[in-house]
């Protein structure tokens, strides 16, 4: 099984990507473990595309993240499965509040090393605006209009809790 989970940040990508990996018993690929290196330096897209398309070579591969740059369309098309998270701009900002306050000084299994968590207000912006622009929201509606077959859209909690009992 193939599965990419994309989504807005904080809506619980990473979570629900180790959940789905012990249960299929499947290795996970965090983008934001490959995008960055130690203290927030990134890495270049031909790295990271490099680091992406060995690890698409697996049988059964799970793929966290966005990074639209970085053989997105391949990962969609390859993927058995698309997970989208819309959950709403105030619960992502809610669950990154908490994460910090779970992960403050130190870096959190789904982050590169040396990546301590951070709650700033770039990142906040982020959450709220930059990261739900029309850019980002075409995006993910052409992927949901392109493969409607094989993408599960998860609204809220509810709906990923219900998601997780399926799989159980």
């Amino acid at each position: 099984m193939k599965i990419a989970i994309i989504g807005y940040s904080g809506s619980g990508k990473s979570t629900l990507a180790s959940f789905l990996g012990q249960h299929y018993n499947c290795d996970v690929l965090h983008l934001d473990k490959i995008h960055f290196t130690s203290n927030w330096q990134e890495r270049t897209i031909d790295e990271m595309a490099n680091d992406i398309s060995r690890f698409m070579l697996q049988s059964d591969w799970i793929i966290e993240g966005n990074y639209s740059t970085c053989l997105y369309e391949e990962r969609m098309r390859e993927a058995d499965c698309i997970i989208y998270f819309s959950f709403n701009r105030f619960n992502c900002l809610s669950r990154v509040f908490r994460r910090y306050l779970k992960y403050r000084g130190h870096t959190r299994p789904s982050m590169a090393e040396d990546c301590n968590e951070k709650f700033d207000f770039e990142f906040m912006k982020w959450i709220l605006l930059d990261g739900r622009s029309n850019k980002y929201v075409k995006q993910y509606k052409a992927v949901i209009k392109k493969y409607p077959d094989k993408t599960i859209v998860i609204k809220n909690q509810k709906q990923l809790n219900h998601y997780m009992k399926q799989v159980n």
